[in-house]
């Protein structure tokens, strides 16, 4: 489960689309830490980013190789 709050811009407009993702608070218990990611312009990028989310996202879960790039 996540929350999606749409926005108009995060400061980093030229980068778009930026995304921050928040760990749960489980996933801060265990050393997660928000996670900003910009120009995700690419749907493999963002279905990555999806699972990662689905799996509880960071500090739970491995982000995925596509945002290695």
């Amino acid at each position: 489960m996540a929350n999606v709050r749409p926005t108009t811009c995060l400061g980093a407009c030229e980068q778009a689309n930026a995304i921050v993702i928040q760990p749960f608070t489980e996933g801060r218990k265990a050393g997660g830490r928000p996670v900003w990611l910009g120009l995700v312009n690419d749907v493999e990028a963002s279905r990555g980013i999806t699972a990662w989310v689905e799996a509880d996202g960071p500090g739970l879960a491995e982000a995925p190789d596509i945002l290695g790039l």
